[in-house]
């Protein structure tokens, strides 16, 4: 099954880089899981697509569709438990 989970994002987001260690960390713990980093000043489609209105906004996805979607600031282990359930 496969596993994506798309950060959305802008570089004038403060919120956004408090996240991006986080992504980081769990990009290595993840290899499996294809993470997407989307600027939506440079992809308002795909923004609008996935009715994104608040930055940070986290979705994943699996084969099946949306599994889960985070606003704002989310913890590791929240959107680790959400992976485990998308890849299951």
């Amino acid at each position: 099954m496969t596993v994506t989970l798309m950060d959305f994002q802008a570089d004038w987001c403060g919120p956004c880089k408090t996240q991006e260690p986080i992504l980081e960390e769990l990009e290595d713990d993840w290899p499996e899981v294809d993470f997407e980093r989307i600027d939506v000043e440079e992809k308002q489609d795909i923004a609008n697509e996935y009715q994104v209105r608040s930055l940070p906004t986290l979705i994943i996805e699996n084969d099946d569709g949306v599994v889960e979607r985070f606003i704002g600031v989310t913890q590791g282990d929240d959107i680790e438990t959400a992976l485990e359930e998308a890849s299951a």
